[in-house]
């Protein structure tokens, strides 16, 4: 993400995920009000039908699908440049360019890209386990979140040794223009915040539980990515982000002047990266499902296996999609497309906050949107 958001708004880039942050913010706290009133599976899609009528819940559907499938495309892409990263500090040797890259990529020897491998057997890793359950799938989520949070907060403590104030400077080198450009990227990475309404079926007490894990969710993104872009900024000119793959293990192997950093933060980023992938696939997967039970889609959506309680059809479909978009299209195109998907989403649930505050006024909630109306604006 900063390969493609510093280049655009150099240091002010802490600005934009300032902006970023605040209007998931807002939409935060709708998601929390909507999940603890109507705690099904679907998301948006779901309280878009309940509020807004099914012509709405369509619309938002095909916003959902392009969400969740084109930035699910995009971690994967990003995880197969910390793979290749990781097996040339460990074994001295990269797969093929052409191998690990969508075909619009060209690398500095003019080897053009053909496909992304890694990128398709990531997506077919998760699918799988996906298909084994949902509890499985949680508890290996859980760790890998774990092991992400601590390789990034290695990251911070050892670039912020070689911090350097002028860097910072100037901090708005491209104006507030490129600070706007800058955010509507970022925005994308909040992704996660709708994808946990999705699981409102699969979890104990939701009208409980689903508000406090998405505010949970954002404050604890927003203070991880404004730590990550400060001491990644401090540590290398921002002129330097552009183009760059696996950029933070790069940065420490920098200012460490040593490969050991860089390989753990690789494999940290391999394994974490991972998670955010099977996330955003689920979320897929549970989306589809409300809309083949709501009658938008065949019913075959709507099935589960017997066994595992999982909808089998629908994770073999998303992640064949999905795995066409990562292994042919670039990065940069597939993180501006997600943030789109993202924006409807995100208002869709703020219309249907106000909607259902005056159809079903006495309907219980577990969370209330603090300061409404101003805030759902």
């Amino acid at each position: 993400m900063l390969s493609t958001a510093v280049p655009k708004a150099g240091p002010g880039v802490l600005v934009s995920f300032l902006i970023a942050g605040l209007a998931a913010g807002l939409s935060a706290i709708c998601y929390a009000e909507l999940a603890s009133t109507i705690p099904v599976s679907g998301s948006t899609c779901s309280y878009a039908y309940a509020t807004l009528g099914e012509l709405a819940a369509m619309g938002i559907a095909a916003c959902l699908l392009l969400e969740y499938g084109v930035s699910t495309a995009a971690v994967a892409v990003g995880w197969s440049g910390y793979l290749n990263t990781l097996l040339h500090d460990l074994f001295g040797f990269e797969l093929p360019y052409a191998l690990s890259h969508a075909p619009d990529s060209v690398s500095d020897a003019g080897v053009r890209g053909v496909v992304n491998l890694p990128a398709v057997v990531l997506i077919g890793l998760c699918a799988l386990l996906l298909v084994r359950g949902a509890s499985e799938s949680a508890a290996a989520n859980a760790v890998m979140v774990i092991v992400k949070l601590g390789v990034l907060a290695l990251f911070v403590v050892i670039a912020l040794t070689a911090f350097r104030a002028g860097n910072f400077s100037p901090f708005l080198p491209l104006g507030f223009s490129g600070v706007g450009a800058a955010a509507g990227t970022i925005f994308f990475s909040f992704i996660g915040l709708d994808a946990v309404s999705t699981a409102g079926e699969e979890v104990k007490d939701p009208q409980r539980t689903m508000p406090r894990a998405i505010l949970a969710a954002l404050g604890i993104v927003v203070v991880f990515y404004l730590l990550v872009a400060g001491a990644a900024i401090g540590a290398q000119r921002w002129t330097d982000f552009e183009g760059q793959e696996a950029g933070l293990a790069l940065i420490l192997q920098h200012v460490t002047g040593s490969t050991v950093p860089g390989i753990v933060l690789a494999a940290g980023a391999v394994v974490s990266i991972f998670s955010v992938t099977l996330v955003t696939l689920y979320g897929q997967t549970r989306i589809l499902f409300a809309m083949g039970r709501d009658g938008m889609l065949p019913q075959r959506f709507a099935r589960v296996d017997p066994r595992t309680l999982t909808p089998t059809f629908n994770t073999v479909v998303v992640a064949a999609a999905v795995a066409v978009l990562a292994a042919l299209v670039p990065l940069s195109v597939l993180s501006d497309v997600t943030s789109i998907g993202t924006l409807a989403a995100f208002i869709v649930v703020a219309i249907g906050v106000m909607v259902l505050r005056r159809t079903a006024p006495d309907l219980p909630r577990g969370f209330r949107v603090p300061g409404y109306p101003v805030t759902r604006c």
